[in-house]
């Protein structure tokens, strides 16, 4: 939501920033519950997609697809209100227990590997997608050299479930602790630094001279502050590990004095956005980044002078 120190600021995708995160007494009320539903351990990408939605990264959305969401992205990059989106966000599980679930009814116990419960998900559909027409409509290739389409085809689960999320806590990460963001932090942070206007520079490689000199020009043409976003999750294959990744950053800040660096929430999507030609990579950042109320994306300009930067990575590109 929009609060006196932020008005200013762009509204997120969809006009709300969602938080699907429980209160405590929700919370102790929905694990007591659980005890009876049955358990779903979340996959490396699944996880990363729950805690977008939790944490309001993928506003509006509020849970994982129902299947007119769905095929309202696959087809048009529309979900059914008619908010463009660009890529379906869905949760693929295996047949039998696809089978077991009742619409309606049901709600599965969302864990991560350990069996912590992270999450609910309250079963509205369930449906076996066609995959094919999936991988044509969102990567243009059903050919399985194309690693997203060898991951829905041949990796994936052969069924979807969709309904709406309860949090109950976000999935645990032992790196750059300190330094990791939700959406509202970083909107928080932006309101305290006295950023009225925010150009965004997404990367998942350690960036170069040139990288650093097309982000500061750009920022100094439209007068705005720079944040740049890169990925500290999944990428594709071959990429720089974020570790690596994040300490060339953070080796650039000492480098350049007058930034500022940070660390947001990680995010999963990038997977799917690096496999990804065209215009769904174009939306799916700069949807993404409505939601961080980032005023530009992707502007690269031509003049160079001193900037107040914030370097944030996450891996949302």
């Amino acid at each position: 939501m929009l609060t006196a120190s932020t008005s200013h600021l762009i509204p997120p995708h969809g006009g709300e920033l969602i938080d699907l995160t429980a209160q405590p007494e929700r919370a102790a009320e929905l694990k007591a519950e659980s005890r009876e539903w049955p358990s779903w351990d979340l996959t490396p990408r699944q996880l990363c997609d729950l805690e977008l939605l939790m944490s309001g990264g993928f506003s509006p959305l509020r849970g994982f697809m129902t299947k007119a969401d769905y095929e309202g992205v696959r087809d048009k990059m529309h979900l059914a209100n008619g908010v463009l989106w660009p890529i379906p966000i869905t949760l693929d599980v295996k047949e039998e227990f696809a089978k077991s679930l009742k619409p309606g009814q049901s709600k599965i116990a969302l864990r991560d590997p350990e069996g912590v419960m992270l999450g609910v998900l309250h079963v509205e559909e369930v449906w076996q997608p066609d995959r094919e027409a999936e991988a044509k409509a969102v990567f243009g290739t059903t050919s399985p050299v194309h690693p997203g389409v060898d991951y829905l085809l041949n990796k994936g689960n052969t069924w979807y479930v969709g309904g709406k999320v309860e949090g109950l806590q976000a999935p645990s990460h032992y790196d750059f602790k300190s330094l990791r963001l939700t959406p509202a932090e970083l909107r928080a942070e932006f309101a305290r630094l006295g950023w009225r206007r925010v150009v965004a520079f997404q990367t998942r490689n350690p960036m170069h001279r040139a990288h650093v000199e097309l982000t500061f020009r750009a920022a100094k043409n439209v007068e705005a502050n720079l944040l740049i976003h890169p990925s500290v999750g999944m990428t594709k294959p071959g990429d720089v590990d974020y570790f690596t990744r994040s300490r060339c950053y953070q080796l650039l800040i000492h480098m350049v004095k007058f930034c500022l660096y940070i660390i947001q929430s990680t995010i999963f999507i990038l997977l799917i956005v690096l496999l990804v030609d065209g215009i769904c990579d174009g939306f799916s950042g700069s949807i993404r980044r409505k939601g961080q109320w980032i005023n530009e994306c992707g502007v690269i300009a031509d003049s160079l002078e001193h900037l107040q930067c914030l370097f944030l990575p996450c891996d949302d590109m």
